[in-house]
């Protein structure tokens, strides 16, 4: 009887410290804290582009015609001067054909007349002789003379007709060598426009039947920088990025080119930079969306202070703020600082001067803090638990 008697006083005794421990443990205020560490903080500047092959060439038609055969596909290899489409040629053979005709035609006209140059000379030449002896009257000598001029001028026109059916005859045998569509690069077919049987125009424009990427292990970024950013990026700066089809994979590249035209956008100011990136794995193909982090300038080995710290504010400073010039308290320090735990329990302010940031944690220049020490990030309301755990990097700092 005695020893259960025992018992049920440390019972009532336990249960008694419990419920004071965890009514006072409610009652008290919880504060997520970081701390601050040395380590490298990177300026950026942050955009998005597409990719797109260094070098892309748009194979078109000169002429118009029907497209009688296909010699390569989608992703096709090509070589320079390969023959990559035919275009039906029977017209333009009928043309050389009769380009070919015109162009003889004018050469024997041509010959005809060189002929008649020859006999009008013959004579010409006699009857000037005759003259001399009075065998002839002077007007035969003047007609023979006006035929021979005629002739003369006969043959030049046509030598001149010979040479315009020799450049009507070339013309034909080009557009006839149009029909035959050939690679100008050596490269990777990325898009083909026509088929078999469909007819080409090309009386106004050139109509686009292929396009060829020339390299695709070689690639580029047409990225849209803001006009806030634009003054910090230069040539040479390293680039990382990534796309959606490969979100665990981290690439890089090189600035090339910042380019000096506006792309205006709705009144929104954007440049281009170009960059160049190694794709010699081919993971990267031409229109992917990427997301680009361009390093402008590395800070090593400074003190680092989490963002959260310098956004927190204590949740009862607002209240007293208006009623602080008629109670006498200490007015909140102005500029920026962060919170530390205090000796008291509460967050005592520390001003800070800060330096560049990477979005996540910024430089800490001036303050009085070191390495180590932990920064207020945020507090639980009263009454909350913290069993759920505290954020990657952050603890806790109670007050009882």
């Amino acid at each position: 009887m005695k020893k259960l008697l025992i018992g049920v006083v440390l019972a009532v005794a336990v249960a008694g410290a419990a419920y004071l421990y965890l009514k006072k443990e409610n009652g008290a205020t919880t504060y997520r804290t970081a701390k601050i560490e040395r380590g490298d903080i990177v300026d950026t500047i942050t955009a998005t582009g597409n990719i797109n092959a260094v070098t892309t060439v748009s194979v078109g038609s000169q002429i118009s015609g029907t497209i009688r055969k296909l010699f390569v596909d989608y992703n096709s290899r090509v070589r320079k001067d390969q023959v990559i489409a035919q275009i039906d040629p029977q017209l333009l053979e009928a043309s050389v054909t009769q380009a070919q005709g015109n162009f003889e035609n004018a050469k024997a006209s041509l010959e005809r007349a060189k002929v008649t140059v020859t006999d009008t000379e013959r004579t010409y030449r006699r009857n000037r002789e005759l003259l001399a002896n009075g065998f002839v009257a002077q007007s035969d000598v003047d007609a023979a003379q006006t035929a021979y001029d005629q002739a003369v001028a006969g043959q030049k026109s046509a030598e001149a007709v010979v040479t315009q059916s020799s450049g009507a005859l070339r013309i034909a045998q080009t557009n006839l060598a149009y029909t035959t569509i050939r690679s100008p690069v050596d490269g990777i077919v990325i898009s083909r426009s026509v088929d078999v049987g469909q007819t080409v125009a090309a009386s106004f424009q050139t109509p686009t039947l292929f396009s060829i990427a020339q390299d695709l292990t070689k690639m580029q970024i047409d990225t849209n920088v803001d006009e806030s950013d634009i003054g910090r990026a230069v040539e040479g700066q390293t680039v990382v990025f990534t796309v959606d089809a490969w979100p665990a994979k981290t690439f890089t590249g090189v600035v090339s080119q910042v380019r000096n035209a506006p792309i205006i956008t709705q009144n929104v100011v954007t440049y281009n930079v170009v960059i160049l990136v190694d794709n010699r794995e081919l993971l990267l193909k031409p229109g992917m969306t990427a997301n680009v982090t361009i390093e402008v300038k590395r800070f090593g080995n400074v003190l680092k202070i989490p963002n959260a710290a310098i956004r927190y504010r204590p949740a009862d400073k607002s209240k007293d703020a208006g009623g602080a010039a008629a109670t006498g308290k200490k007015k909140e320090p102005m500029g920026q600082r962060v919170y530390v735990i205090g000796k008291d329990g509460k967050p005592k302010a520390v001003p800070i001067k800060t330096g560049v940031s990477d979005g996540a944690n910024t430089e800490l220049i001036e303050g009085n803090l070191k390495e180590g020490d932990l920064l207020i990030t945020g507090e639980a309301s009263k009454g909350s638990s913290s069993s759920g755990g505290s954020p990657p990097g952050m603890g806790f700092g109670r007050i009882r």
